[in-house]
């Protein structure tokens, strides 16, 4: 990657850039390629510039340009202990919270942000997706290193001030590197019903997702509190730190959580403790609770006052979200995911499955087969599965297919493809981005592209013959040649509202780049400098710029030209057979590019005896302004045709000129 710093916006100089990517290709046929029309007749893809926040944290020694986290890289981190009730009668979730913010950074800082995120459900929010309005959070009590605090009459007082979903708390004194804050901070607000995104309650059950305030992310890049207003619509970005959570809701309803369980002896009966135990030592699936199994003294133990309290611990990791339900049935298993702690020896993660009996017909009595088919796979594509559990939960309608720390909440109507399918995929976010923690909000497709391509990738060995990719490339095909489309580097509040544009480029089209990633370096380089980039930054705060320079750093090629095309720009492939003529013995074949965006040619020559011939052009030309080449194949009476790209490796919108036959 060549690097400019011209501020913090891309810049639109249009220079020839890159150099050829060196993909597997067979014995090259006799043949010369030659390049005509090279007038500038076309734009050009400039290099990639690093904002200016992005080159001081390189000059920092916090950040490098070959992908790796610099010397000097540091996050911040928390301890959250944390204690909710849920009443389901009056779908209230009562809060408190003790929450220590750790300044590990070489700043400091005279103010903590946290995010409140149901406030998108209070009246006046800012929201670009209708919700359901239940009142926002009503802060309780606030206080700082034990001091109960106030609303803070101006910027400069201590205090607290609400703005939106964003809560601004600031300390009598200035919080100095290595010290930390700790905030005690109570709360109460209406869990939404089924219509709010990724959550709420339908009356049977209740997921609860961002229920409690969150330390906003100050990191080393951006060295501000990253403080943008949850719409709706955009997702999130969120530290890492350890969570001790305890959970009150009636006797003889289940939580599942993220975490592990801490007290199980204390909230399940005999019968569930033992079989969750035999659970944990068989690749078969147990029937942890059935459905003569519900309720207290049967599913659960007997609670004072008819409530239990459910206490989850979770080390590392950069959400806590809850299912809980009496209606629940649970499905139990393990997955073998490899060396996850480097001993030598393959470990193991439980599986487990919460769904209510009418969803057996929506194909949840197989979810527990599914996750550990999820888990298993991903662990060998990519790297083994360090948490002590994966849970999918049968949740709202809205959860749709929403990923937490170790969960999954999925709702609506599936059959088995469907079901599979999204479950794949949110299990796929435990490795990007709940491992790999990149800013969604500002850079969607940096966690939903790649779960998106990880995703096609499982599904293609469950069920054999099925292309995930192929239809990926349709919807990105069919909104690029509708002029829709709206390029990937874009933050994701600022898409056009009611488009599919978000959701083209932040999964499909980011799942069709990678899949051409993969056309130009060939299978095994490719998954080499993918697999490496996502070890880098486990449990870190990977930029799109660690993402490229990684890329290049394994590949050991400058690949400007790719990045600003496919990531900057909303141009279009369009390659195409021009033409053939004989000249002898020698068949003259003309390749035209006619779209925006450049890339190599691959050739298919197909003899009359069956043989076919490969052959590839290179980028480079198309890079100087060309928009065609020449390729002089010997012996043109025994070519039956030409054909670019018949492997559909690269996503060409017009593939009705891609084919010459004599």
């Amino acid at each position: 990657m060549r690097i400019s710093d011209c501020g913090s916006v891309v810049g639109i100089v249009l220079v020839a850039a890159g150099c050829a990517a060196a993909g597997p290709r067979s014995e090259a046929p006799a043949v010369t390629p030659a390049v005509t029309g090279a007038a500038p007749s076309r734009p050009r893809p400039y290099p990639v510039f690093e904002t200016r926040d992005f080159a001081r944290a390189v000059e920092r020694g916090t950040r490098t340009r070959t992908g790796r986290p610099g010397p000097n890289y540091w996050q911040q981190y928390a301890t959250y202990r944390l204690e909710a009730t849920y009443d389901p009668a009056t779908k209230r979730l009562t809060g408190r919270g003790t929450m220590r913010y750790e300044n590990r950074s070489p700043d400091t800082l005279a103010n903590v942000f946290l995010h409140l995120y149901p406030n998108l459900f209070a009246p006046n929010a800012i929201r670009n997706e209708e919700v359901p309005v239940t009142g926002g959070v009503e802060l309780r009590r606030v206080a700082i290193d034990g001091r109960a605090v106030g609303v803070a009459p101006n910027e400069t007082a201590t205090g607290y001030e609400v703005s939106s979903t964003i809560l601004r708390v600031r300390p009598p004194a200035r919080i100095a590197p290595a010290a930390s804050v700790e905030l005690e901070i109570e709360w109460q607000y209406t869990i939404p019903p089924d219509g709010a995104p990724r959550g709420g309650e339908d009356g049977e059950i209740a997921y609860i997702a961002y229920w409690y305030p969150q330390f906003a992310v100050y990191d080393d890049v951006a060295r501000r509190w990253q403080t943008d207003p949850y719409m709706g619509n955009a997702e999130f970005y969120m530290g890492y730190g350890d969570y001790d959570v305890s959970i009150t809701v009636p006797e003889g309803w289940l939580v599942t959580a993220t975490g592990s369980l801490a007290n199980a002896a204390d909230v399940l009966s005999a019968q569930t403790r033992a079989r969750l135990d035999s659970a944990g030592r068989s690749r078969a699936i147990t029937h942890v609770v059935g459905e003569a199994d519900r309720g207290a003294g049967k599913a659960t133990a007997r609670g004072r006052d008819g409530k239990l309290t459910w206490r989850f611990r979770a080390t590392n990791v950069r959400d806590f979200a809850f299912g809980t339900s009496d209606d629940y049935l649970w499905d139990a298993t393990v997955a073998v995911v490899g060396d996850a702690t480097g001993d030598g020896r393959a470990d193991t993660s439980a599986i487990h499955t919460f769904w209510r009996p009418a969803r057996r017909a929506w194909a949840w009595d197989q979810s527990a087969r599914y996750a550990q088919h999820s888990v298993e796979f991903l662990s060998r594509y990519l790297w083994p599965y360090p948490y002590p559990h994966m849970t999918a939960v049968d949740g709202v309608v809205s959860c749709s297919g929403m990923e937490y720390p170790m969960m999954t909440c999925i709702g609506g109507r599936r059959d088995t493809l469907a079901l599979y399918s999204v479950t794949v995929h949110e299990i796929a976010h435990m490795w990007f981005p709940m491992q790999v923690g990149s800013d969604e909000k500002r850079f969607s497709w940096q966690d939903e592209g790649l779960t998106r391509f990880n995703q096609a990738q499982g599904m293609q060995e469950f069920f054999p013959g099925y292309d995930r990719e192929r239809l990926s490339r349709d919807n990105y095909l069919a909104l690029a040649r509708d002029g829709r489309e709206v390029e990937l580097m874009r933050h994701g509040d600022l898409y056009p509202v009611g488009s599919p544009a978000f959701g083209i480029a932040s999964y499909d089209k980011m799942a069709i780049n990678l899949r051409s990633l993969r056309a130009l370096l060939g299978d095994d380089l490719f998954l080499r400098a993918y697999r490496e980039y996502g070890r880098r930054w486990i449990n870190k705060h990977p930029t799109p710029y660690d993402f490229w320079n990684t890329v290049e750093d394994v590949a050991g090629q400058d690949l400007d030209w790719f990045w600003t095309t496919w990531w900057f720009e909303t141009w279009t492939l369009d390659q195409a057979v021009g033409g053939a003529r004989s000249e002898g013995d020698t068949l003259v074949v003309t390749i035209e590019d006619r779209g925006l965006a450049p890339m190599p040619v691959r050739l298919a020559i197909t003899r009359t005896d069956g043989r076919v011939e490969r052959l590839e052009l290179p980028v480079e030309p198309w890079l100087a302004g060309a928009r065609t080449q020449t390729v002089r194949v010997a012996g043109a009476a025994t070519v039956r045709a030409v054909e670019i790209d018949p492997e559909l490796g690269f996503p060409d919108v017009d593939r009705g000129n891609n084919r010459w036959e004599h």
